[in-house]
């Protein structure tokens, strides 16, 4: 099996690739190094491309989804699409919305473009958001606690693959997801492609070059490991449901295993309700982890941030006999243990 990885050298593509580059398929990873830049790194300093450097199955693509004439070229050869490849922060998609738009609805409706063309019977899986459902999560009633705000009465399990996704405020970064998003199902019932939405909260692990605007388990972890400052924009009782990436890999392969008979899906994706953490309590948990407590100060709350998004995971559960594996103790272990052994290139 062939499967290609848009976005392959990103956090989440890469984690992907290795995964079936293990099990022996050839992997092609797709990435235009876009991070580069925003991490301020050359090519040659990027930690994902060299790491994937080292398996043989893996060929690396430096080029953008932005040109559907190229992607078809690699599209038209490949057994599985799974689309990570992705403008990732809510900041910049305020800053710069045509880029946001470009490579988040532009790049993903070139991916189903090449895979209609190739006419291949390709399964494809998309990473969307839970930033698809905009402010509509912030109308859910909330309790205060001393350090996170819960749901209350209704929502125990979480929010729903049918909870409304119009009518409310979104970040351009969530419009464009979800233009994504609905294309992927569209080409589904329109074109007879498989494929699998997920709509994820928070993920995180290793290899994880987590900044302020965005992966903040990771950037957490670093600033506190490297004794940098902290900027909590809100109160810090903003609470999501982590996902540790491995999981998140196991669910993409559920999906593929059981593409035939599901044939196309939505699956909300992260950690559920027995997984979920505030941002004071990872700061907490960080502390008695590694002894160190970082400077911390507070900003004004950004635009449209959910003050609690958990989700309902019971669906992925049973279409795909999957769970989390990965509580957020053990993960924030294991993404602790790697930055302090990669500090040197994380400073």
């Amino acid at each position: 099996m062939i499967t290609l990885v848009t976005g392959g050298t990103g956090f989440v593509g890469s984690h992907v690739a290795t995964y079936y580059a293990h099990r022996g398929n050839q992997v092609i990873c797709y990435d235009n190094l876009s991070r580069a830049r925003l991490l301020k790194k050359s090519i040659n300093e990027m930690y994902n491309w060299n790491y994937l450097k080292k398996f043989s199955n893996i060929r690396l693509i430096q080029d953008d989804i932005r040109d559907l004439d190229k992607l078809k070229k690699i599209v038209k050869d490949v057994d599985v699409i799974i689309h990570t490849a992705a403008q990732t922060a809510v900041t910049t998609s305020i800053q710069d919305p045509r880029i946001d738009f470009e490579v988040n609805a532009l790049g993903t409706f070139n991916v189903l473009e090449a895979a209609r063309l190739a006419n291949r019977d390709q399964a494809i899986i998309y990473c969307s958001t839970n930033k698809v459902y905009g402010n509509n999560v912030n109308k859910i009633p909330v309790i205060e606690r001393e350090t996170r705000y819960e749901f209350k009465d209704g929502f125990q399990n979480g929010v729903p693959e049918t909870y409304p996704i119009d009518l409310c405020e979104h970040t351009p970064y969530g419009c464009s997801k979800i233009t994504g998003d609905l294309y992927v199902q569209d080409y589904a019932h329109l074109y007879g492609l498989k494929t699998a939405v997920f709509r994820m909260s928070c993920i995180y692990g290793i290899r994880q070059f987590g900044v302020e605007d965005q992966g903040w388990v990771a950037w957490f972890t670093i600033a506190t490991i490297l004794n940098k400052p902290i900027t909590i924009y809100g109160n810090g009782k903003q609470v999501r449901d982590v996902l540790y990436v491995s999981d998140l890999v196991n669910a993409f392969d559920a999906f593929l295993r059981r593409k035939d008979q599901i044939r196309h899906a939505v699956f909300n994706m992260g950690g559920g309700p027995k997984n979920t953490i505030s941002l004071l309590e990872l700061l907490k948990m960080l502390q008695e982890i590694t002894g160190k407590k970082p400077k911390i100060t507070f900003g004004g709350w950004r635009p449209s941030d959910q003050l609690i998004y958990v989700s309902d995971i019971s669906k992925a559960e049973k279409a795909l006999n999957w769970k989390p594996q990965v509580d957020p103790k053990a993960g924030v272990e294991r993404l602790v243990n790697w930055v302090g052994e990669n500090q040197r290139i994380l400073n």
